[in-house]
């Protein structure tokens, strides 16, 4: 980690100042197992108290860690239940049986490309390429993903770039040339950056 941060203090003056300003990187990561993949797609635009919420209920009906078994059990009444929408019931099923079926392989993911993941991943129903990008970054702990379809990056490069509008994807891998092969930790300070209340 100090590695990556000298990396990106020497390569990009703003990033310097954003990292100055946030402070250590304190970066959580989740195992990569069914049950990441299963949160975050509960997580899916919803804030965090109220995914918070519905995924502890969800947990205390399928059981803890989520795995494929206990969902296929559950009737579409029971997922309603715990507040999951018909569409996000739904994509953890269609999940559930593609694991169950062996189309969707939780223990090689490791030893793909992040290519490969997004491909292997994005086949679930539910699951689009940011998804998989916060799999990449947050499971797989991978350190160069630039989730371009992110909201909270976008207004974060709009912002400390001096942009007039949100960047464009091939703006932003411009911009994210200089934190090479570290964007991961450089889109962590920038969604950081945005909690902090900069004078």
């Amino acid at each position: 980690m100090r590695k990556a941060i000298n990396h990106l203090k020497s390569s990009d003056p703003v990033m310097r100042g954003i990292i100055e300003r946030v402070g250590p990187c304190r970066m959580e990561f989740s195992e990569p197992v069914f049950h990441s993949l299963a949160e975050a797609i509960v997580y899916q635009q919803l804030n965090g108290k109220a995914a918070e919420t519905i995924f502890k209920r969800f947990t205390a009906l399928c059981g803890e860690p989520v795995v494929p078994a206990g969902i296929v059990k559950l009737t579409d009444a029971q997922m309603r239940s715990v507040g999951l929408s018909k569409q996000k019931s739904s994509y953890l099923r269609d999940m559930a049986e593609r694991v169950v079926r062996g189309e969707l392989d939780f223990g090689h993911l490791q030893e793909m490309t992040d290519e490969a993941v997004i491909r292997h991943l994005t086949q679930v129903k539910g699951v689009g390429v940011w998804t998989a990008h916060m799999f990449l970054m947050f499971t797989l702990k991978r350190p160069n993903v630039l989730p371009t379809g992110d909201f909270g990056v976008q207004m974060a490069i709009k912002k400390h770039y001096n942009k007039r509008k949100l960047p464009k994807p091939l703006q932003m891998e411009k911009i994210a040339k200089a934190w090479e092969p570290y964007r991961s930790v450089a889109c962590w300070y920038l969604w950081r950056s945005l909690d902090i209340k900069t004078v």
